[in-house]
């Protein structure tokens, strides 16, 4: 078994550091583009019918069905209460963690995907100010009604007393959905266990129902969700491959003086006891 690459740019106290004032700096940011977009409720619920509608046409409008399903059983509306609060916060940092701890190879490629992701899902949110079913009619709140036994509140589903600073029509996309795909997306190409890349697509997979159990999300959420995270893997590795690797060059070689080609290397030489390691 290979050892991990943990050189990130520096020592790796510095390292830390420096990444933890990084998610210190775009959590803000993350927050203080949620409390600009619009909270204009009347064009946000039109653009939910319209979304709604795109659905039926492709007869993906399954959220009906699940949230009646999670309303009737007690249990798997707590238990969705209790993911939906806690795993979005939880599970993406620490496998944010596991990244950078795993080196630089699996880290930065990741990190720079969950930033653009994110990035691209604020910007939509700000464009496009979408309602979540909860806020319509015949999808009942699940949050709110367990809300006696948790820490959020009834209000915006978000923690008790910060429903004020909760953007309420940030539906479209579901960064629930998207950060667990990215989850998953991360634990396929940096765990070398099976069972670690299995619980990453489990992990995402309850997710999804969950966002759309709960009436939080839309069904057509999770789908640019997961869309808007795709794409940003592929255009940061896209960008990592043309850029390459930073401060490294390769040397030309040298043209023959006599413009003939250059000599063909010769086999390396036998190893002697004293170049054995």
């Amino acid at each position: 078994m290979g050892t991990p690459d943990r050189e990130l740019d520096g020592s790796e106290g510095a390292g830390a550091v420096r990444e933890l004032l990084l998610a210190s700096v775009f959590y803000v940011a993350y927050t203080a583009a949620r409390l600009l977009a619009a909270d204009d409720r009347a064009p946000a619920l039109v653009r939910a019918h319209r979304l709604l509608d795109f659905e039926a046409v492709f007869d993906l409008d399954w959220e009906h069905g699940i949230v009646r399903y999670v309303a009737a059983h007690p249990l798997v509306g707590l238990l969705s209460c209790f993911w939906y609060s806690t795993a979005h916060y939880v599970g993406t940092p620490l496998v944010l963690i596991w990244l950078y701890r795993r080196g630089r190879r699996v880290y930065l490629p990741a990190r720079r995907a969950l930033l653009v992701a994110t990035a691209l899902g604020l910007v939509m949110y700000l464009l496009l100010p979408t309602a979540p079913p909860r806020m319509m009619a015949g999808y009942p709140d699940i949050l709110s009604i367990h809300s006696d036994a948790g820490w959020w509140g009834a209000d915006a589903s978000a923690p008790r007393g910060t429903g004020s600073l909760t953007n309420e029509l940030a539906a479209f996309p579901s960064l629930h959905a998207g950060w667990s795909l990215w989850v998953a997306l991360a634990l396929h190409r940096g765990a070398r266990r099976w069972s670690l890349r299995i619980a990453g697509w489990t992990y995402a997979g309850l997710s999804a129902f969950v966002v759309v159990g709960t009436a939080n999300h839309w069904v057509l959420d999770v789908l640019a969700g997961w869309l808007v995270v795709v794409a940003a893997w592929i255009a940061t590795k896209r960008g990592g491959r043309r850029g390459g690797s930073p401060g490294r060059k390769t040397p030309s070689p040298s043209p023959s003086p006599t413009g003939s080609r250059p000599p063909r290397p010769t086999e390396d030489p036998p190893e002697t006891p004293s170049t054995i390691v």
